[in-house]
């Protein structure tokens, strides 16, 4: 690794870095904006649905990056933190892989400089003085049934799905059933992400929504004038970090929402920072097109004004073979391909119904026969997208040069203007319609009476303009995750809506949402370790 002073050089910056050791710093954001205008090529980098036979976005987001700048092309890749549950979970580290990694990824993936922790601070405190309040008289009468915000930690936890709380007695506070969620899934998170300033991030702390008096009256966290603290103690997370990529080219990482619970992407202020820095932004949304790329354009892009120039979706032909019902996706099946095809196919229809003509990254594994490849050229081919194989996991920059070049090409046609899946003057219900038919290819969606009349209080509050953020399963195009292949004539189903007020939108949640996730039998703490020289290893 570089100094992170000799990276910050490469794109301007070095005036406006606060360093955390030698390779990593934070971006002092306040300073440069001022300075600078956003006149970047952002380019999202989306998916297919994932599969356990792995996908590569975040390394082809790293690796794409990396080939541009070797292209000539003065570049950012522009990431989300990686939560330590997932890293001890299920899926383990999230800085990419092979020759196409974001560092210090050991770093990165655990504590990094603190942002998380911070998140959790600051969420944690509000949770703390809502039940202060009902301790201390409750002269805001507060509804305790209605309560809705809960508690969180940066872990996968499933005892802390449901808790009761205050149970030695008044001295422990008020009995009353609680939850934890993941920091990914606070609210505080989003908010974080979205924030454009201080003030923005202090306003919208202020409105975050807690729940009811007893006369039915909403009631925010200014209500308990928390937001200041809040914001006092998010002041250094709010900053976002400069680290490097293998190749030793700029890197920003910044706030971590869920795509399948929240927005899904890096932060507004990281974006803008890199948009004003540098001639090209690699940014990535969190899973497949029909989650975090569509937040991206219906909630992210058109809040934010971001402007974007050339969509890619990554598929890997083993991950293909599993939507197609193989099991075994590392020996050869065409029809299996052929069959999973369709799950690439709703994705680039998902990504032309934004307006966007997609590049196709496929990413190589060593096992992809030469028959597969031919199939899956043959396939898009029909399909009229372009293409281009990408090796960059194996070769680093090398491996995605093709690539790169299909991007800038793309980045040079004119400008298009995205076309929404619904309008935000839409009622609530018709936007959770237009994202079922328009990008998942529903018929629609099943409201319960019980979620209507949610719905129908928010709209009469006021929030009936807000974006809707769809909260499903990745896994699938529709609310089921044990449907690979994609269904004819279905819908989906919203189980519950939420309002996140702070952030900006209303949650419709689709069939089982786990907002804490469990580990596995044998989760991926297991093979992280450190030796005596403090080096860790595991982290993949």
């Amino acid at each position: 690794m570089e100094n992170i002073m000799e990276i910050a050089k490469k794109i301007d910056l070095q005036d406006y870095i606060e360093t955390y050791g030698n390779y990593m710093a934070k971006i002092d954001f306040m300073r440069f904006s001022m300075k600078q205008r956003q006149d970047g090529k952002l380019i999202l980098v989306t998916a297919i649905s994932p599969t356990p036979a792995g996908e590569g976005k975040t390394t082809t987001s790293i690796g794409l990056s990396m080939s541009l700048w070797k292209l000539g092309k003065k570049n950012v890749v522009s990431i989300r933190q990686p939560s330590m549950g997932p890293v001890f979970g299920i899926k383990g580290g999230a800085t990419g892989g092979g020759k196409s990694t974001v560092e210090p990824s050991d770093k990165i993936n655990l504590s990094f400089t603190g942002d998380f922790y911070a998140v959790s601070q600051a969420h944690n405190l509000l949770s703390a003085l809502i039940n202060n309040h009902l301790y201390h008289g409750n002269h805001l009468k507060i509804d305790v049934n209605s309560l809705q915000f809960t508690r969180t930690i940066d872990m996968n936890d499933r005892s802390l799905r449901k808790i009761i709380v205050g149970v030695e007695g008044r001295e422990s506070g008020i009995l009353a059933k609680d939850s934890f969620v993941i920091v990914p899934a606070s609210e505080i998170m989003a908010i974080l992400g979205l924030a454009k300033d201080y003030m923005d991030l202090k306003e919208r702390l202020g409105r975050i929504y807690i729940g009811k008096d007893i006369n039915g009256k909403s009631l925010f966290a200014r209500d308990l004038n928390a937001q200041g603290a809040m914001a006092a103690i998010l002041s250094d997370a709010l900053k976002p970090n400069l680290v490097q990529t293998s190749e030793s080219t700029p890197a920003i990482v910044h706030t971590g929402p869920f795509g399948n619970i929240a927005h899904g992407t890096s932060s507004m202020i990281a974006a803008r920072v890199a948009l004003s820095a540098a001639d090209y932004v690699v940014t990535e949304a969190g899973f497949g097109s029909d989650l975090g790329a569509e937040k991206f354009f219906d909630i992210v892009s058109r809040n934010n004004d971001l402007k974007i120039s050339a969509v890619v979706i990554v598929a890997t032909i083993r991950s293909l073979k599993y939507h197609g019902g193989k099991s075994d996706y590392d020996h050869e099946d065409i029809e299996a391909l052929t069959n999973g095809f369709e799950n690439l196919k709703r994705h680039i229809a998902i990504v032309k119904g934004f307006g966007y003509d997609p590049i196709i990254a496929i990413n190589r594994f060593s096992n992809d026969s030469d028959e597969e490849i031919k199939t899956l050229v043959n396939l898009l081919g029909r399909e009229g997208v372009r293409y281009a194989m990408s090796t960059i996991y194996r070769d680093g920059s090398d491996g995605g040069i093709d690539l790169a070049k299909q991007v800038i090409e793309t980045c040079n046609d004119v400008p298009k203007e995205p076309r929404y899946a619904y309008d935000l003057k839409d009622s609530l219900e018709e936007k959770m319609n237009n994202i079922a038919i328009k990008v998942y290819g529903a018929g629609g969606v099943i409201i319960p009476k019980t979620v209507s009349r949610k719905i129908r209080e928010f709209e009469k509050e006021g929030y009936g303009d807000l974006p809707v953020c769809m909260a499903k399963t990745q896994y699938s195009i529709t609310d089921n995750p044990e449907i690979l292949r994609i269904p004819d004539n279905f819908n989906v189903t919203i189980t519950d809506v939420k309002l996140s007020s702070g952030a900006g939108f209303i949650v419709a949640y689709l069939g089982q949402i786990m907002t804490m996730p469990g580990l596995s039998s044998h989760p991926a703490s297991e093979n992280i370790d450190i030796d005596e020289n403090g080096r860790i290893s595991g982290l993949i």
